[in-house]
């Protein structure tokens, strides 16, 4: 499997993606990073954003326009509203590019990694017999969120996971690749990992991925990635 890796700023990692090398009898299934441009639409809300700034501008524009005082008055009454807006969405670009750069989740025949942090960086190794079920939310474009839930009493923090977490879920936080490219081929490894090491089936998640992305249905409904069969 070919690993594409972003640059030199981990290169000090024994293994890119990992704090230390896998073990002889461990093998990577799959390791990829957030689609940066999912991740600024979905996560950081960037079009949301943009809508924003445009009410703004017509809200300084049109009383002018209205006023019958010219283009080049209404022009100038956006002097300060059209850079602050392209400074703004640039910088939550910057940080959708930099966040999906950064970002680096493993599967392996054993485990999920998640390699987070843009200046301080941190890992979560998560053991696939430490997960209860999953839930996969489709973005479209083949990008989708792949929600984690941990079994038992362990938790992560909530701002700890930010923003590779699933949204709103803050007492029980759940870890979430997100906007994963070709999430179906990912959630289908998922499956097969976990099934192998905790010996039970699972229900089949292909239907999701026909489901709006606010329709995706959590692991304990039976329609999880992880969700054990009744047969």
């Amino acid at each position: 499997m070919t690993i594409q890796n972003h640059g030199h700023e981990h290169e000090f990692e024994p293994q890119y993606g990992l704090p230390e090398r896998l073990p002889a009898d461990e093998r990577i299934l799959w390791q990829g990073s957030p689609d940066a441009a999912a991740l600024a639409r979905h996560v950081f809300h960037l079009r949301k954003l943009a809508l924003y700034f445009a009410v703004l501008m017509a809200a300084a524009l049109l009383p002018t326009l209205w006023a019958g005082e010219g283009l080049g008055k209404a022009l100038l009454s956006v002097r300060w509203v059209l850079p602050l807006s392209l400074l703004g969405l640039g910088s939550v670009a910057l940080l959708a590019w930099l966040t999906a750069r950064t970002t680096v989740y493993t599967l392996t025949d054993r485990r999920v990694v998640m390699r987070l942090g843009i200046a301080l960086t941190v890992t979560f190794n998560l053991p696939l017999t430490a997960l209860s079920g999953a839930a996969l939310r489709a973005h479209g474009q083949g990008a989708a969120d792949i929600s984690l839930r941990l079994a038992g009493s362990d938790r992560i923090a909530y701002l700890h996971l930010w923003p590779s977490v699933r949204p709103w879920r803050f007492t029980q936080p759940e870890p979430t690749l997100r906007c994963v490219p070709d999430a179906q081929k990912v959630s289908a490894l998922l499956q097969q990992a976990w099934s192998r090491c905790t010996g039970l089936a699972t229900t089949p998640a292909e239907a999701l991925a026909h489901r709006p992305a606010d329709a995706a249905v959590a692991a304990s409904s039976g329609n999880g990635v992880l969700q054990p069969s009744a047969v």
